[in-house]
């Protein structure tokens, strides 16, 4: 034998050929005992500082009233990571304590390859508290996402690019802002004009309004999208793309946020600008609302189960 290993055993074990020293020391001694190896190339992953954080006690309240429409609000998810798995558990012990009825996604929902099991890694697996109790997610695509992601049942899109659909007495607008081509454009005036609903939500993936540092604001798609949102009466918009969370002062009568930091962190990234009313960039984060008769309540909170930003947002008059 050799270091405890033998031939008719199922040993595991990761090795570094990166060097001399690991083959002569280690290797060549398996292969002279009969030691099957199996040599795969793999790229030495990125290393980061290590950063240690501890979780105190949650801070999140109940709703205001139980038959207002409840909904948690995420964005740039799609890693597989840590901090991934982290919130998508904080997710579940907040909803113990707000029960919100559904989640809405705002594009990077996958990074990287999209095979059959980075769903499991990169979806399922984080948020399968969630998926157990059958809470829905309803996903927009982004800059990062493929497609046919549309077709994946758990992000409910039904094949499309774009949709909307009815929570109580709120509309959702689902678009892709990656691709604003006028049939969308015709669809989204469409389907606003004709709804009634006493709230109306509009999300999708790069914000409209930021402050952050790398992206910001984009312009070109505001001049396509916030004349229907202002004719119409949208309400309330979500957007993701810049990984930190901000919300903007009102716009034209609209409320933005920007919910981008659930899975991915650009610490340091909010240059705070005329446009922000809060920001948070130190820490991973996700957020939670309620559509009430005359009013919207929400709280953000870190993967510190700290609460970041709350307030209470009056329901604008319709135009």
């Amino acid at each position: 034998t050799t270091m405890g290993l033998r031939p008719d055993w199922p040993n595991v074990a990761c090795i570094s050929l990166s060097h001399s020293y690991g083959f002569s020391n280690f290797v060549l001694p398996l292969l002279l005992h009969g030691i099957p190896l199996v040599i795969l190339a793999a790229p030495l992953p990125e290393l980061r500082p290590l950063t240690v954080w501890a979780q105190g006690a949650l801070e999140v309240d109940a709703p205001k009233d139980k038959d207002s429409v409840h909904f948690a609000i995420i964005g740039d998810t799609g890693t597989g990571t840590k901090s991934q798995y982290d919130i998508g558990a904080l997710m579940t012990k907040a909803r113990t304590v707000f029960p919100f009825e559904f989640v809405i996604m705002l594009g990077d929902n996958i990074y990287g390859s999209e095979r059959p099991q980075d769903f499991v890694l990169k979806f399922e697996k984080p948020y399968e508290g969630l998926l157990t109790a059958k809470v829905p997610f309803s996903a927009a695509l982004d800059n990062h996402d493929d497609p046919t992601q549309g077709f994946y049942k758990p992000f409910n899109m039904n094949g499309e690019r774009f949709y909307t659909f009815k929570k109580g007495d709120a509309r959702f607008f689902v678009l892709d802002s990656n691709y604003m081509d006028q049939p969308q454009i015709k669809w989204l005036e469409t389907e606003l004009s004709s709804a009634n609903d006493h709230w109306k939500i509009a999300y999708f993936h790069h914000p409209l309004y930021s402050s952050g540092g790398r992206h910001g604001s984009e312009t070109d798609l505001r001049t396509q999208v916030e004349p229907l949102f202002m004719k119409y009466g949208v309400d309330v918009v979500f957007a993701g793309h810049e990984h930190f969370y901000e919300r903007i002062k009102p716009q034209n009568g609209i409320y933005y946020f920007t919910v981008g930091g659930s899975a991915k962190l650009a610490s340091g990234d909010i240059r705070k600008t005329a446009l922000t009313a809060a920001g948070f960039d130190r820490e991973f984060s996700f957020m939670l609302a309620e559509l009430g008769k005359d009013n919207m309540q929400f709280q953000v909170v870190s993967r510190l189960g700290k609460r970041v930003d709350s307030g209470t947002l009056p329901l604008a008059a319709d135009p």
